[in-house]
């Protein structure tokens, strides 16, 4: 079963136990310098704002998410996490590019703060595509127009 992605918002967390349950352990096995306060509290402030989580699912689980934050023609990407014992095993490469063909359909660009971005990460999104803009300020993903039908 191929890895999926499935968004997590306020109405989906308050519903849906099992994604409480798998974003509460994805953020709880996060390293202290990428998440620096309690999960829960980090997870119910994002979606208390009206943001959402996109999140890799396998086997009816979600094993990695990044906090998206939607304003206007961008969403903006922070806080990308994968359960510790699915790490190394592209789930994070596969979640951003599942999340960057939703944000195409969508007609948003992705973009990420660059500011105290550990290097692997960076390396990561260099890899993935990103480019760091001019000012260095945030990398972003330059997304190719979705197509209006076959060719």
């Amino acid at each position: 079963m191929p890895v999926t992605l499935h968004h997590v918002d306020q109405a989906t967390w308050d519903k849906d136990a099992q994604a409480r349950t798998d974003l509460m352990r994805i953020y709880t096995d996060a390293p202290p310098e990428r998440l620096p306060r309690p999960a829960e509290e980090f997870i119910r402030e994002h979606l208390g704002a009206n943001h959402f989580f996109s999140c890799a699912r396998f086997n009816d689980r979600l094993l990695g998410a990044v906090a998206v934050r939607a304003e206007g023609q961008a969403w903006w990407l922070s806080h990308l996490c994968v359960r510790r014992n699915t790490r190394r095993r592209g789930v994070g490469s596969r979640l951003l590019a599942l999340t960057s063909e939703a944000a195409r359909a969508s007609g948003a660009r992705l973009r990420v703060v660059s500011s105290q971005l550990p290097m692997p990460d960076q390396m990561l999104l260099s890899r993935l595509g990103y480019r760091l803009t001019p000012a260095g300020d945030y990398f972003e993903l330059e997304l190719p127009p979705k197509k209006d039908g076959p060719p």
